[in-house]
């Protein structure tokens, strides 16, 4: 068995791009009762930390038993000063022979290694490899019973291993393994229950069915219950008990520690909350949606409050798409049109401006000093990811080149146009205005899939202007991760530090620093956030604190202020991809609205609409052929020395893309209907 499973990048087989190309670590096939127990290795290796104090760290690493742990230094590794544990054996293990670098992705982290000197790489390499294979064999002929006794994260590990080996192995070993598999299921389904999870189904055997144990609702020997990464809905309805819930619960899992964090020992607490503000949403008999302001005033919309079809499940093999394009940006990789969510990403930047009350709150507030604005602009930056809570499960369409999105919003007193501007990168721009602001931005992303989990890492900077006082604010995104992409109970957090920039008609610059905290073992700050705004001395004048996908708080404990909570979530949403209403309404298409729009507004698409309505069949058809024709309008440019113009965008000074201020206009007079556009669908 060779060690390495050669990525096919491209047909060159020099040695140059092997080396360069990443290369997956396979796992063990079949079972062993004669896998020799692998010598301690140990040293310094260097460790790549995102956040906070970026770059290549120097780390004292032990590797025993199939067990990675590592310290700062030796000294503090045998004092039990630990900064992370990584079950290898669990873990998708890839090298980098160049740049001499490992890669091990687990369930909650990704762990970027790097060796200082050939000699060290190859050495570490060869001992994972041997203590990767040990601690599979180990797992794999663990009895059931002391399985059982494990903690909840590695249960579900084993039973991830038990099926990706049992499926390897079929052909190769017969029965041993998926009978093994069975019958540790058999035991893990008798002791436990198993909440209904989001999963991507492997479908071999029926296989797809066994992946929904998710073992992890029940409580711990001590009496205590885990906090999981993604709890349910129900508690955004409830935001102060679920955020005493959440600063309440304990470091009890054993799993891998926080990459980035590794160490986090504050404990938080929360006391009673008052709000500022509330919103309630209901449907009258009708279905007529009221927005219920705690002012007591209330407008009628008449919007749809579900999707025409629920979710369709089918299984798709993603790890075979995916196995060969670890560490690439998938981007320029075609997926099946099933992973896919009815939106596409000119609609999720839409997506970011629901709370935009926040922003008419900051430009009524009655602050000479502008200290409150500053804290009501941060609530609405944050604000913008609490609709990636419960979206894991799906992507949202790649917008095709000249697509374009527009979104008039009279009862939030806003109007919203996005565009695709570019396709190689793709860049989406947008626009959005009402008469307390002028929001705008563009967006590129850089996917990359680590074997477990995929980084999605935003380029690009957003802008807000408050014309009524002139100043600017400025900010960019922090870096999101989807983990489980390929079994188990997909989750996203957020990470990284948001510097909101301030910058006055008089030449004065203050900032706003909010830190999306990584999220440690057990659990341990899921979706916090911290902030504190400054003014132009570096004086810390507010702090704030919450959850991204909850709500945020002005102050300190036992006094504190609710400044934002995020809507309470659709009925059923769990069958609607997890949209939000906001969500929901924004691909309807209204009769009256149909002549108003250009023919590139993505309404009109016809896979996103097939596969809103569930049929997965005809969307994925009508994908292929968009994907070609946008080929084919790119095949044509390149032979005519041509470029693509955007229509309603332009590039500004500093290379951004900004609105060419064209497109109401135009929608008014002479009206879309009367203007060319290029067929896109």
């Amino acid at each position: 068995m060779t060690p390495f499973t050669q990525r096919k990048e491209s047909n060159s087989s020099s040695e140059d791009n092997r080396q360069d190309s990443w290369e997956l670590v396979e796992d063990l096939r079949g079972l062993t009762g004669n896998i020799q127990k692998p010598v301690k290795q140990e040293g310094l290796m260097l460790k790549k930390r995102k956040w906070p104090m970026k770059g290549w760290h120097k780390r004292y690493f032990l590797l025993e038993r199939g067990i990675l742990t590592y310290a700062k230094t030796g000294n503090d590794l045998k004092k039990g000063r630990l900064r992370g544990r990584i079950d290898v054996g669990l873990s998708v293990m890839a090298v980098k022979k160049k740049s001499l670098c490992i890669d091990l992705d687990t369930e909650d982290s990704i762990y970027h290694l790097k060796a200082k000197t050939r000699d060290l790489f190859e050495q570490w390499v060869t001992e994972l490899r041997h203590h990767r294979m040990f601690r599979q064999n180990e797992i794999a002929m663990e009895p059931p019973e002391r399985q059982l006794q494990s903690d909840p994260t590695s249960n579900r590990r084993v039973l991830t291993l038990l099926i990706q080996s049992s499926i390897t192995s079929v052909c190769e070993s017969g029965l041993l393994e998926l009978n093994l598999l069975l019958k540790n299921m058999e035991v893990l389904h008798r002791t436990f229950s198993a909440p209904a999870i989001n999963l991507l189904q492997v479908g071999l055997f029926g296989l797809n069915m066994c992946l929904c144990f998710g073992l992890c609702g029940w409580d711990l020997p001590d009496g205590s219950r885990p906090l999981l990464q993604q709890v349910s809905s129900e508690s955004r309805g409830s935001i102060p008990e679920s955020l005493s819930e959440f600063f309440d619960a304990k470091e009890y899992l054993l799993s891998g520690s926080s990459s980035e964090n590794e160490v986090s020992d504050d404990d938080s607490y929360i006391s009673d909350v008052s709000d500022s503000m509330s919103v309630e949403y209901c449907r009258n008999e009708n279905g007529i949606t009221k927005a219920i302001l705690s002012n007591g005033n209330d407008c009628a919309l008449k919007r749809r409050d579900r999707l025409p079809s629920s979710r369709m499940n089918e299984s798709v093999n993603l790890w075979s798409i995916l196995r060969s394009n670890i560490g690439k940006d998938l981007s320029k990789v075609a997926m099946p049109v099933q992973l896919n969510e009815p939106l596409n990403t000119l609609q999720r930047l839409c997506e970011e401006v629901e709370y935009s009350h926040l922003l008419d709150t900051a430009v009524n507030t009655h602050d000479p000093h502008m200290r409150m604005v500053r804290v009501y602009i941060a609530a609405f930056a944050i604000s913008a990811y609490a609709c990636s809570f419960t979206r894991a499960g799906g992507k949202p369409f790649n917008p095709i080149l000249g697509e374009t999105y527009e979104c008039l919003r009279p009862d939030k007193g806003f109007r919203f146009i996005a565009e695709q501007v570019s396709h190689h990168p793709p860049v989406s721009a947008c626009h959005c205005e009402s008469k307390n602001y002028t929001f705008w931005q563009d967006v590129r992303w850089k996917n990359k899939f680590w074997g477990k989990s995929m980084e999605i890492v935003p380029m690009g900077v957003t802008h807000l202007e408050l014309p009524g006082f002139g100043d600017r604010y400025e900010w960019s995104k922090v870096t999101s991760c989807i983990h489980n992409i390929l079994s188990g109970q997909r989750w996203i957090e957020h990470y990284g530090e948001m510097s909101i920039k301030h910058s006055t008609t008089m030449g004065d610059v203050s900032h706003c620093k909010v830190t999306f905290l990584k999220v440690g073992s057990g659990g341990l700050n899921a979706n916090e956030v911290e902030g504190v705004v400054t003014d132009s001395h570096g004086r810390v004048i507010h702090s704030l604190f919450g959850k991204w996908s909850e709500a945020l708080y002005l102050g300190k404990p036992p006094s504190v202020t609710c400044i934002w909570r995020a809507n309470p979530m659709p009925e059923d949403h769990e069958q609607y991809y997890g949209f939000t209403q906001f969500a929901v309404e924004l691909n309807e298409l209204e009769e009256g609205l149909k002549p108003l729009l250009p023919l590139t507004d993505t309404r009109f698409r016809p896979d996103q609409r097939l596969l809103e309505e569930g049929d997965i069949a005809g969307a994925e058809e009508q994908k292929e052929r968009i994907e070609v024709l946008q080929r084919e309008r790119r095949r044509v440019l390149q032979e005519n020395s041509m470029t693509h113009s955007p229509r309603f965008f332009k590039r500004a000074e500093d290379d951004s893309w900004v609105s060419n201020g064209t497109y109401w206009d135009l929608r008014k007079d002479p009206g879309f209907s009367k203007l060319e556009f290029p067929v896109l669908w």
